[in-house]
């Protein structure tokens, strides 16, 4: 079960390499943050597998707290772009 994980890992490692390329190149702001968010669920995916491989509990709370940021990361950039167009 532990090398399912791992290729699990390494394709979320994938993920997370295309979506900095994004970050990065990324012709628009909007493309940019689809991209961070993607980075963001990514990072959560890689900690709760890593959990269950190496058996840390800390893991699980570093993951739930990314996951709560991204969420807010994502609130502010809308509510910021509703106000900027107004």
């Amino acid at each position: 079960m532990t090398e399912l994980f791992m290729l699990s890992a390494l394709g979320l490692m994938l993920s997370l390499f295309l979506g900095l390329l994004r970050v990065l190149l990324g012709p628009g702001i909007g493309d940019r943050m689809l991209a961070t968010q993607l980075i963001g669920t990514s990072g959560v995916g890689m900690l709760l597998l890593f959990n269950e491989v190496f058996n840390q509990p800390a893991l699980l709370d570093v993951a739930l707290l990314l996951a709560l940021l991204a969420a807010v990361a994502a609130a502010a950039f809308t509510g910021q772009q509703k106000t900027h167009h107004d």
